[in-house]
């Protein structure tokens, strides 16, 4: 089965999916860029031939009869994730579908009365990224000491009515689109789940989207996670792991430089300034080829696939909680 593919269709001409997904099936070992569907057919036929697919669908249902694709790649907005992965499984197809997987947990749940022979996962690219997962080994064989606090921030700045971050119907806001990542990242440095959990969210007037939001998770055993999200602030980003002997910086954490090398920083915190920061530098890599080999290997059989649907429901049960502690100007148990 080494020399077997899965043969990838691609839900809409979406931008991440022709900027960021399709180059990373078509330079990854296990994946085939075999077709890409649009509601309009000549926006799809326009996309395979600049990305080179073979085959253009007019419609998302002609895509998903097609028997010769194996999995679907779903990057819609956020309120049609839910509902075309369930098409996408009933129609015999395993799912790699973008993050949020849903609008709310009680959606997600739909995904686990799916038939078990098809895998579904969330399509969080930074977890199969080696600055990830150099990090967690780092954690793991503890030279930071006792880890205690993890500190995210991530922000960019987008005003523009007409884009779909900016709709609070279909999903928009900072919580849902980047938020996600940050309180992913207590979850994957720290190996555990939030028992409660604090907000703050700051809406915009016209959109009605949380355009900033704070917030407080407390794992347990006095370790917290503490993160600032917003979609109208200047763009920056920055996770830090802080331990009893060292810290730990992830400098670009999320959007890391596809082909770019990249660096994960520790400190001692002997000298002030980060004058006594240590870099290992990373080797380039493209993270969204390295995530479709990663569901890729699961598909063919040659190794499990550590996030499936369950921890995508965990993730909105989660986010869950952030927006009900800001309505409710209360601590939330989980």
């Amino acid at each position: 089965m080494s020399d077997r593919k899965v043969r990838w269709g691609i839900l809409s001409t979406a931008k991440i999916g022709r900027e960021k997904v399709i180059p990373g099936i078509k330079g990854s070992r296990t994946g085939v860029a075999a077709a890409i569907a649009s509601r309009d057919l000549q926006r799809a036929k326009e996309a395979a031939d600049a990305l080179g697919i073979e085959k253009a669908y007019g419609s998302y249902e002609e895509l998903l009869s097609d028997p010769d694709i194996d999995a679907i790649y779903n990057p819609l907005p956020n309120h049609l994730h839910v509902p075309l992965t369930i098409q996408a499984v009933q129609a015999g197809k395993h799912v790699l579908c973008e993050k949020p997987i849903a609008l709310t947990e009680a959606e997600a749940r739909q995904l686990l009365e799916l038939p078990k022979d098809k895998l579904v996962a969330e399509a969080f690219m930074v977890r199969a990224h080696p600055q990830w997962i150099k990090a967690r080994d780092i954690i793991r064989s503890g030279e930071l000491g006792e880890v205690k606090a993890i500190q995210c921030f991530f922000s960019y700045f987008n005003d523009d009515p007409g884009n779909i971050r900016n709709r609070a119907d279909i999903g928009g806001g900072a919580l849902l689109d980047i938020g996600c990542y940050t309180m992913l990242a207590g979850r994957y440095f720290f190996e555990a789940e939030p028992q409660c959990v604090v907000s703050l969210i700051d809406k915009d007037p016209e959109f009605g989207t949380d355009r900033l939001t704070s917030a407080l998770l407390d794992f347990g055993n006095g370790r917290h996670l503490n993160f600032v999200v917003s979609t109208q602030l200047t763009a920056y980003q920055r996770f830090h792991v802080v331990g009893t002997k060292k810290r730990l910086e992830i400098v670009i954490p999320v959007n890391a430089p596809q082909g770019e090398a990249v660096q994960v920083r520790l400190d001692d915190g002997s000298l002030l300034g980060d004058a006594s920061m240590q870099s290992h530098i990373l080797a380039p890599c493209d993270q969204y080829g390295e995530l479709i080999d990663v569901f890729g290997g699961a598909v063919l059989g040659t190794a499990p696939l550590e996030f499936e649907a369950a921890d995508a429901v965990q993730n909105m049960k989660i986010l869950d909680a952030l927006f009900a502690s800001a309505d409710q100007g209360k601590w939330i148990a989980l």
